[in-house]
């Protein structure tokens, strides 16, 4: 059986005080929560304050981005020894945003992927196809390269420690969502691709999150696929009453 998880992806948003009010007003509104694990990813500079109002909750905290190296000059960056300093539990990998903006690619995925697991956090590292690549019959190809290079090189207990994330960049802050169906056919297709990889036990357990455009009135519909493990949301996650809403889908 797979635990469900509910995570928020704040991106570039958020200062330290309005974390704090953020979580103030969440925490009460999902305090009977046990049907599903629930992660948040504010910026670097929130995180600390995240770590602090979220201890004795249900609520993990997440890095929105790591550095496979411990220490080096590499301005800029963070480490994984530096989260989990902090507190961090989890770091996501590869986001759209990361390869769209600023050159991640499946090499770096796959570094970043093995540094995170090996030092401890969790991993939700991220695929999905733009739409040009959907457009053109290529998303399924799209997303089984980047399952296969960028989690490829992992050993058996590293795999618990992995999450992946299906976001169709296509539907990421443009409002439209893929539907229930297109989502179900993909997290099919890369629980495929990871038992080719893998085996069939690690590709059972593994948890596959759909990521674009989710709201609290298409995660149910989303949720009752077979597949779907959960949701890596973003604007939605920003304000606590929809975030709350979103995380009580059953």
């Amino acid at each position: 059986m797979r635990t469900p998880i509910i995570a928020g992806n704040w991106k570039m948003y958020k200062t330290r005080l309005e974390t704090s009010a953020f979580f103030d007003a969440l925490i009460p509104q999902i305090q009977d929560i046990e049907h599903c694990a629930i992660v948040v990813a504010p910026p670097y500079t929130a995180l600390s304050t995240a770590v602090v109002e979220a201890e004795g909750t249900r609520v993990a905290i997440s890095a929105q981005d790591v550095h496979w190296e411990d220490q080096g000059a590499f301005t800029g960056e963070v480490s994984v020894p530096m989260l989990l300093e902090i507190g961090c539990t989890y770091t996501i990998i590869g986001h759209s945003e990361r390869r769209q903006y600023f050159s991640e690619t499946d090499e770096t995925v796959e570094k970043k992927t093995r540094a995170a697991v090996a030092g401890g956090l969790k991993a939700i590292v991220c695929v999905g196809e733009t739409l040009a690549e959907r457009d053109a019959g290529q998303a399924l190809e799209v997303v089984r390269r980047q399952v296969r290079n960028g989690l490829g090189r992992l050993t058996g207990p590293d795999l618990s420690h992995i999450i992946v994330a299906y976001e169709p960049v296509w539907a990421i802050g443009t409002g439209r969502t893929a539907t229930p169906e297109i989502a179900a056919e993909m997290h099919a297709e890369i629980r495929k691709t990871f038992a080719e990889t893998y085996n069939e036990v690690a590709a059972e357990a593994l948890r596959i999150l759909y990521g674009g455009s989710v709201k609290p009135d298409n995660i149910a519909a989303l949720m009752k696929e077979e597949d779907i493990d959960g949701a890596l949301v973003g604007s939605v996650s920003l304000d606590p009453a929809s975030f709350a809403a979103i995380i009580k889908y059953q």
